[in-house]
């Protein structure tokens, strides 16, 4: 069931997937209800779910090395949506704990992601949907971070 080259080259699936990110990100950034912006919401999610992580494990889960999460981090810090604290456990390491604005944010962060989500998925089925996750994810397996040569987020 692979595609052949052909079909493969017919669809031009590096060009639609990088047209449809940039297009997302833009759109998303641009509505007037956003206090955050994607890659800060990233961060508000991973927060969310497990409140006062290590800035590196917070950088994996949104796959930044570690200059991008210490940028990301310091401009969500900034706007008073996150602070960072030196670890118990180890004074060389950073953990992110969500501020009381932070929770807020990511209250409407999740409100805006559903809304985003279901005009995605508007018009497909929750087949075609799980073929389409299907393959993105399988983009991560296919080219993994570590076989790069240099990582543009550090």
């Amino acid at each position: 069931m692979r595609n052949n080259l052909a079909a493969a080259k017919h669809h031009r699936l590096i060009y639609l997937l990088n047209v449809a990110q940039r297009r997302l990100q833009r759109w998303m950034a641009a509505r007037p209800d956003n206090d955050v912006t994607p890659a800060q919401a990233g961060l508000l999610f991973i927060l969310g779910k497990q409140d006062g992580v290590l800035m590196g494990e917070a950088g994996a889960a949104l796959d930044l090395g570690p200059a991008g999460i210490s940028g990301l981090v310091d401009r969500t810090a900034a706007a008073k949506l996150v602070e960072r604290r030196a670890d118990r456990d180890d004074g060389r390491a950073w953990r992110i704990w969500l501020t009381p604005k932070g929770r807020t944010a990511l209250a409407q962060a999740k409100a805006g992601a559903a809304e985003v989500n279901a005009a995605l998925t508007e018009g497909f089925t929750s087949a075609e949907i799980d073929v389409v996750a299907r393959w993105l994810t399988s983009i991560q397996d296919k080219f993994p971070k570590d076989k790069f040569p240099t990582d543009p987020e550090q």
